[in-house]
Parts: C-alpha cells; sequence; structure tokens
C-alpha cells in the first residue's frame, strides 16, 4: 500500500516530466516544418547550430536567456508566496524607468557611480511599482492578477508619454531617451575575456548575465535557507496556518511582491545599459510573459529557471537563424515553436505525470513484490 502511495522521485518530477513535455512539443513543431515542406531534422539541426555552433550565436542566446533568469525569478518569488506576479512586463519597463534616470542623474559626473545607481534604481523602480498591486491584494483583496495586468497598460502609457515628451531625444521623432553618457554601461563580457588574456566574438552579452546568476543563487538561499523564506513559503501553501504561527501574511505579500518586482525591474540591465545604451519604449518585448513560463517549466526553482532561460533563449536565436537558413519558415512560425514550448511545458505540464507516476508505481510494487 505504501508503495501505491509513493510520489514520484525529484529528479523524474525535475527532470524526467519537463523533458517528456519538451519532446512532444519539439515533435508536434517538427509536424508543422513538415506540413511546410522543409525537412523537420535539418530544421532542428540549424537551430541547435545557430544557438550553440559559433561563438557569437552562443553569445546572443546567453543573452536572450539572461532577461529570462531575471523576468522567471520574478515569477517564482511571487509563487512561493501565493501570488501569480503577471506585471514583470510593467514592472521591467519601471525598471528600466529608474535606471535611465540614476544615469541621466550622476552619469556625467561618475560612470562607476552611474552604473551602481542605475542597478539600485532599476531594483527600487520596479519594487516600487509591484507595491501597489501587493498592497490592494493585501489590505484590500483586489486579486493581483488584475492589478498587475492593469499595471502593465499604465506602465506602458507612461513610459509612452515620458519618450514622447520630458525624456525624448532632443530632435528625435522615435519614442527613446538620448544616448547614455559615455562610459556608462554594463562591461561586454567578451572584453572582460579579454583582460583575462581570452578571444571571443564580439557580441552583446554582457555582465548583467552574470548578476542574473547572483540573483538566482541569491533567491535560493532566500527561499530555503533562510527564516524569512520559509516564512514566505509558508504563507504560500496555506495562510492560515501561517497565521497561526504568528506570520504577518501581509507582511510577506507586500515584500514578496516587491521583491518579485525589484527582479523584474532589473531585466533592464542587460537590455538598456548593457546593449541599447538608452531607454525605448517597447525594449521589454514581451520577455515579462515569457518568464513565466520559464518559471513553470523551471518548477519554479532557480536552478530549473536558469536551465529553462537558456532553453528560451536558444529558442529565440536559434529561431532567427532557421528563418533565414530557410526562407519557407518566417518568424511567426518560430513564434509559434516558442509558443508550443509555452502549451507543453507550461499549461500543459502535467500531461505525462499520470503515465509516469503508473509506470514507477509498478516497478515499485514489483520491487515489493
Amino acid at each position: 500500500m505504501m508503495a501505491a502511495q509513493k510520489k514520484l522521485p525529484f529528479w523524474a518530477d525535475a527532470i524526467l516530466l519537463p523533458t517528456l513535455n519538451l519532446l512532444a512539443a519539439f515533435l508536434v513543431s517538427g509536424l508543422v516544418i513538415w506540413g511546410l515542406g522543409e525537412d523537420p531534422l535539418e530544421a532542428l539541426s540549424l537551430m541547435v547550430d545557430g544557438a550553440f555552433g559559433f561563438q557569437e550565436g552562443v553569445g546572443y542566446t546567453f543573452y536572450y536567456a539572461t532577461n529570462f533568469v531575471f523576468t522567471g525569478l520574478a515569477v517564482s518569488v511571487a509563487y512561493h508566496a501565493g501570488l501569480f506576479n503577471i506585471g514583470g512586463e510593467g514592472q521591467a519597463m519601471l525598471g528600466g524607468l529608474g535606471l535611465t534616470l540614476a544615469v541621466f542623474l550622476v552619469g556625467d559626473v561618475s560612470p562607476v557611480l552611474a552604473v551602481l545607481l542605475a542597478i539600485v534604481g532599476a531594483a527600487a523602480f520596479g519594487g516600487a511599482w509591484a507595491f501597489i498591486p501587493a498592497y490592494l491584494q493585501a489590505k484590500r483583496g483586489s486579486h493581483v492578477v488584475i492589478t498587475t495586468i492593469m499595471f502593465n497598460f499604465i506602465a506602458s502609457a507612461l513610459l509612452a508619454y515620458l519618450l514622447v515628451g520630458p525624456l525624448q531625444r532632443p530632435g528625435g521623432q522615435m519614442p527613446e531617451s538620448a544616448d547614455f553618457p559615455d562610459g556608462v554601461s554594463l562591461m561586454h563580457l567578451q572584453d572582460l575575456f579579454a583582460m583575462m588574456g581570452f578571444t571571443y566574438e564580439s557580441g552583446p552579452l554582457n555582465l548583467s548575465a552574470l548578476i542574473a546568476v547572483l540573483c538566482a543563487v541569491g533567491v535560493w538561499f532566500m527561499l530555503w535557507r533562510t527564516r524569512f523564506g520559509y516564512e514566505l513559503r509558508v504563507v504560500g501553501q496555506n495562510q492560515n496556518a501561517a497565521r497561526y504561527a504568528g506570520i504577518s501574511v501581509t507582511r510577506m505579500t507586500v515584500i514578496a511582491m516587491m521583491i518579485s518586482g525589484g527582479l523584474a525591474g532589473m531585466m533592464g540591465l542587460n537590455e538598456l545599459l548593457g546593449e541599447q545604451l538608452r531607454l525605448l519604449g517597447n525594449f521589454t518585448l514581451g520577455y515579462g510573459f515569457v518568464g513565466i513560463a520559464v518559471a513553470f517549466m523551471g518548477r519554479n526553482h532557480p536552478v530549473g529557471i536558469v536551465l529553462a532561460a537558456m532553453l528560451f533563449g536558444a529558442l529565440y536565436q536559434g529561431g532567427a537563424e532557421l528563418a533565414f537558413e530557410m526562407p519557407n519558415i518566417q518568424r511567426d512560425y518560430i513564434v509559434l515553436i516558442q509558443g508550443l514550448v509555452i502549451l507543453f511545458a507550461g499549461a500543459m505540464e502535467h500531461l505525462f505525470r499520470d503515465p509516469v507516476e503508473r509506470v514507477f508505481r509498478h516497478f515499485s510494487e514489483r520491487r515489493a513484490a
């Protein structure tokens, strides 16, 4: 009887099931490509080669993955507190605004200080933008999903207003700010490698990738190695039990959402401080929404999120190369493939759970007999 009740081992839940979901997504994607008259295996080979086959491609893969690490961690922290933060886009936009204001404030005085303040400003503005939905959830009972969706639109409108008004490039016609002062940027990793005596092809990958990894380590430590993280997870599992234990659900809700918003806000480090070096109206490009799929595919664990972010980074970069090499496969079909991965790995993550559990239960019963 005990064997029949045994759950899946950790490796099966964390590795086997996501792998099966991913293979199912690729199988359906292959059928779509075959229906377009192209060879699915050749398409897969082109995608893998485009993502990992040369140094520049690897750089772009990890560049895209950096954005997904930030937004995936943001979703994960809120999820562990029992919240569904769907406002990563808006929080990233406000984080980019905070970053830009910090740069223009002290960029001409000290580039190093400007970079440090930009990091703080990105996290602070993203966290502040998440504070209002968190407060409304904790104090007024407003559902955080609805308020964060609304705040995405408000953030977009606010950014559009600023970039065609007070922050617009002087004499410009596009919704973008003036360029950041000289020297205010995050070092590209090929420059760091050059200082260490290694050569690497030029690309957009910058120090924000290391910051994202440090954030992943910090989130892991916070959630599983601190009292605060334990209390946060208790609130996410059972608010009544948390109240009985003397944990303030209101306080944990607000703090968790602000940490979540701060992580989403730091996405601007990669796009703005690492590559664009100016504030753009559409720099988020849907990364906040894809971060939801990254978090769920990574089982809301920092290690899984980093791996899932690398997968989506490879899909973005490899898909661009595939669209270039196979003209019949347009960019829209690459988005379809990404959507299928999100569908199977996110919305249908339990598709194979029952069959796998039956297999494990069968072998457990045979060993018990």
